[in-house]
């Protein structure tokens, strides 16, 4: 058994050793020259920079359409391509953005169409995906929609009874106990 096993090593010993070569004879040079322009390259990133990141159409009217473009430059070093712009609702519309690549320095816009849905203070989002380092921009449109006059009234805006003099109607409770919510004369 220990011949066996002192054979066995020796000729693993002769097998290792006879295959042993000098590593950097097997290096290409043209390839190191390609991966270290790769990796260079690889921390240059686009940078989109916006005329402006949000818009303010001010007092609308209720379902009021309204639209607003945003500007924008590549300011990076590298290509700038933009997957897809979405909005935060259905009634607000981003359109009109080019799929090509956009070089370093030059520039682009898009559009948002908004439907004037909601009432008062209204803002939404729009998320930008691109090959930027954080791979989602943001722009936001702000509006002030005006309640639609013609809209029926919800039961919470139905007008309260009205006593004399035009003054709001007593609302009679009972206080007695188990009558809660029970009007008695």
């Amino acid at each position: 058994m220990k011949k066996a096993i002192l054979g066995l090593s020796a000729l693993c010993l002769i097998a290792f050793s006879s295959c042993k070569e000098d590593a950097s004879k097997k290096i290409n040079e043209e390839n190191v020259a390609v991966a270290a322009e790769r990796d260079a390259n690889s921390s240059k990133f686009p940078v989109i920079t916006f005329d402006k990141t949000e818009h303010d159409f001010g007092e609308i009217e209720s379902k009021q359409n309204v639209e607003t473009v945003f500007n924008y430059t590549n300011t990076g070093e590298a290509p700038l391509v933009i997957t897809d712009i979405k909005s935060s609702c259905g009634c607000t519309v981003p359109q009109d953005w080019s799929k090509e690549p956009l070089q370093p320095g030059e520039s682009g816009h898009f559009t948002v169409k908004f439907n004037g849905t909601g009432a008062n203070k209204v803002s939404k989002t729009v998320t930008i995906t691109a090959n930027t380092e954080a791979g989602k921009e943001t722009v936001k449109i702000t509006a002030f929609v005006k309640p639609d006059p013609n809209a029926p009234l919800k039961p919470a805006q139905a007008k309260a009874p009205v006593g004399a003099m035009g003054a709001p109607a007593a609302v009679k409770s009972s206080t007695q106990p188990g009558h809660e919510g029970h009007n008695h004369d």
